[in-house]
């Protein structure tokens, strides 16, 4: 198998990635182009926007993962790429990419679902942690993926050198990210919106609002088939039990109506005039900018918000980890870099005598050493892409 080398490629939402792992334990390079700034004034992503960067950064970004490795291209064993989920325009890019290159060097070409590769973001960070010689990769685990375009359940089961995942439970609506983000940017903060929640949670009291989740009940009108909403295409809900199933549009909406209700609009328009978009505007917003600008009833809002979701999130995690008897928890996703997150499910888990394990906050976001690490097993098993590959906006992982 040569060396191990896999470049990977990673290019489904508004991050531009590149990396070179060995044999899926060992990142030799990791290299990140963030859209932030881009996308920053619309409060969200503009996907036509982020094809563009994405056309602008592949090349540069595939340039300094191989010259930080000391790797030349003729040295790599395998191409991997993100098929999907993610945004039609900004997939084609990576993969089209991807595509030329593995074809040019004659070497195979593997298609990975971004799901999977956040659940190996937190295994490639084991393998290279103090721990390896402790490594659990021989176990099955549960894998919360929480993301602003996902929020899924899995049973993560190694097999035959390979892995496989069954869904247990997943967002109907909006993925929490996505709930942290349409909060800030109705607040008046930065995209995306769960740093800016959780930096300023802290300063709030997280019971002042009495937020609440109720249960979820599968439509009948729908025969099992899933709703007709962007997070809820990526996997189907039939046959999943209606207590591990999410959903984030009720509280963004609830925010919303206290928004109104107090009339805190006029104070969040003020807000992003003074920290985005004004004359005046820093160059570079903060958090402490940010907190000068709200009062006390603002950062109660904030603080219920999030105890409210990260509630929620742990909750039906927990119940799915009781339900089937699992000993280990996997906690991934961008969402996963939350500090109150973190801290609540570190603590359920050591009450409940249970291993929990999270990526890094590097490897948390989108990136592409996920990819290449999930990618090692498909090459060991000779999984390769066709040269028809295309991308797979709603692409499922699991069933």
């Amino acid at each position: 198998m040569g060396n191990g080398l896999i470049l990977a490629i990673e290019s489904s939402c508004d991050e531009t990635a590149a990396a070179i792992v060995q044999r899926g334990s060992r990142t030799l390079s990791s290299v990140v182009a963030s859209q932030i700034s881009t996308h920053t004034r619309y409060g969200g992503v503009v996907p036509e926007l982020a094809s563009r960067e994405h056309l602008r950064a592949v090349v540069p970004v595939v340039r300094t993962a191989l010259a930080q490795a000391n790797i030349a291209i003729e040295d790599l064993d395998a191409i991997a790429v993100t098929s999907g989920p993610g945004l039609a325009g900004a997939l084609l890019v990576g993969i089209t990419y991807a595509k030329a290159l593995a074809y040019a060097q004659g070497i195979p070409l593997i298609a990975v679902n971004h799901l999977e590769g956040h659940i190996h973001a937190v295994l490639l960070n084991e393998r290279e942690s103090l721990e390896a010689l402790l490594s659990t990769d021989d176990e099955p685990a549960l894998a919360l993926v929480v993301s602003g375009g996902h929020t899924h359940l899995y049973l993560t089961r190694p097999a035959e050198g390979s892995w496989h995942y069954s869904l247990i439970g997943r967002t109907v609506d909006d993925a929490a990210g996505e709930a942290y983000d349409k909060v800030a940017k109705l607040l008046g903060l930065g995209y995306p919106g769960g740093p800016w929640i959780d930096a300023l949670a802290e300063h709030g009291n997280p019971n002042s609002v009495p937020f609440s989740f109720s249960q979820i009940k599968t439509k009948l009108h729908l025969g099992g088939k899933p709703p007709r909403t962007k997070a809820a295409k990526t996997a189907p809900i039939a046959n999943l039990d209606p207590h591990f199933l999410f959903s984030f549009s009720g509280i963004k909406t609830a925010v919303l109506r206290y928004v109104e209700l107090h009339n805190l609009r006029p104070e969040a328009e003020a807000r992003r005039e003074t920290l985005f978009t004004g004359p005046d505007a820093p160059a570079t917003p903060t958090v402490e900018g940010a907190l000068s600008t709200c009062d006390p009833q603002t950062l109660d809002l904030i603080a219920s918000f999030q105890h409210a979701v990260v509630g929620d999130l742990l909750k039906k995690t927990f119940a799915a980890q009781e339900s089937l008897g699992a000993t280990r928890i996997l906690v991934t996703g961008g969402v996963a870099a939350n500090r109150e997150l973190r801290a609540r499910f570190t603590a359920e888990a050591a009450r409940r005598n249970l291993r929990i394990a999270f990526p890094t906050l590097a490897l948390s976001t989108d990136n592409a050493a996920m990819i290449a690490a999930a990618a090692w097993p498909r090459l060991l098993a000779g999984e390769f892409a066709p040269s028809i590959l295309s991308a797979d906006p709603s692409l499922a992982l699991g069933r």
